[in-house]
């Protein structure tokens, strides 16, 4: 049962279908309670999400994580991105910040992925398409972690990012790891949930990820910007107090 729920929550399920799903729950989950930056809305509860479907973690009216709902407040309350006149590529976009990003008219707003039917293009994060300095910014929110040859991509995120350009590089990281945990010997669902604590993981980040991010060439930042809202804020808007933003520009 819960590999089904999984299924119909999942970006590759049709989104006429994800739409009317929010829209049952925007009536069902209305409250005061909680509230989404992302679709603007106030709800009495969130709903379960990860690989247990366990916590109060998900917007019932969009869907946005923890991690999403971060994401927006940072590009439009630090960045201010709705005031910009970019060209954006997204990897492996969710559903929530895609809608969002597609409504803003001074964003020429592109996404990819490898198979992912959400994204509008499919491309190999290791060996893109684009032409060298393609893109004022990019997005890349928890996808290094799935990616065997990160390097490689690093490298062809760089490469596509425009001189004086700025990307979000965010991957889940062990703070109290010095370095990165791999091995490629390890391939079984079962042994990377294990090791790596997702089924599709193939490795663990840990604080030595910003210099992987900084030999790839980027000025990599780690931004506290969590700690810009209080701890009434941080439940309401069901944030991850842990969260940091990796923010990388390129010179």
């Amino acid at each position: 049962m819960l590999r089904l729920i999984k299924k119909f929550l999942s970006n590759n399920f049709p989104e006429s279908s994800k739409r009317i799903y929010h829209t049952f729950n925007k009536i069902i989950y209305k409250g005061d309670k909680y509230f989404c930056p992302v679709c603007e809305r106030s709800y009495k509860k969130f709903l379960p999400a990860g690989e247990n479907l366990t916590g109060n973690s998900k917007c019932p009216g969009c869907s946005s994580l923890e991690r999403q709902r971060l994401l927006w407040l940072y590009l439009t309350k630090k960045l201010k991105i709705q005031n910009q006149k970019i060209r954006l590529l997204n990897i492996a976009p969710d559903f929530a910040i895609q809608n969002k990003l597609k409504s803003l008219s001074n964003i020429d707003y592109l996404s990819i992925d490898l198979s992912s039917k959400l994204a509008m293009q499919n491309e190999d994060l290791t060996n893109l398409s684009f032409a060298d300095n393609s893109f004022d910014a990019i997005l890349c929110y928890h996808v290094l972690e799935h990616i065997i040859d990160d390097k490689k991509a690093m490298s062809e995120l760089y490469r596509i990012l425009k001189p004086g350009g700025w990307a979000i590089i965010q991957t889940p990281i062990e703070y109290n790891r010095d370095t990165t945990f791999e091995d490629f010997n390890i391939t079984t669902p079962g042994e990377r949930k294990k090791l790596f604590g997702q089924e599709d993981h193939v490795r663990v980040y840990g604080r030595d990820y910003f210099e992987k991010l900084r030999a790839a060439g980027f000025n990599a930042a780690e931004d506290e910007y969590i700690k810009a809202f209080s701890s009434k804020d941080i439940e309401r808007l069901v944030l991850d107090k842990n969260e940091l933003i990796c923010y990388c520009t390129k010179q």
